[in-house]
């Protein structure tokens, strides 16, 4: 998925509605509880506090996120590298690492094709 994609999707997720791509201005939607005013989205593969508001609304599915987390940060640690249950290493994961384990808790991850 581009970054675009996977900021549309989680903004979808998190309950933003009428969601597009202004030419000028980026992904734009409806925030919940905004009375219809359009803001920009953001940019939840970059912006850590953004991924932080948004691993909030997962609730109840926080240990099946923190699976999937740690299995990308072990994938992306590079060859022969796996960590184990009880690791601290999906601590120092990237935004964009973030968002692909929400995205596939949520199972709304779309391979690239």
């Amino acid at each position: 998925m581009t970054d675009e994609q996977i900021n549309a999707a989680i903004a979808e997720a998190c309950g933003w509605t009428d969601i597009l791509d202004h030419p000028e201005f980026g992904l734009m939607g409806i925030e919940p509880d905004t009375h219809g005013c359009r803001t920009a989205i953001a940019w939840y593969t970059y912006d850590l506090n953004a991924m932080h508001d948004a691993e909030k609304t997962l609730k109840r599915m926080g240990p099946e996120y923190a699976r999937t987390l740690l299995d990308i940060v072990s994938r992306n640690a590079g060859v022969g590298v796996q960590y184990a249950h009880g690791s601290f290493a999906h601590i120092k994961a990237t935004a964009r690492q973030r968002a692909e384990a929400f995205l596939r808790t949520l199972g709304k991850w779309e391979e690239a094709k």
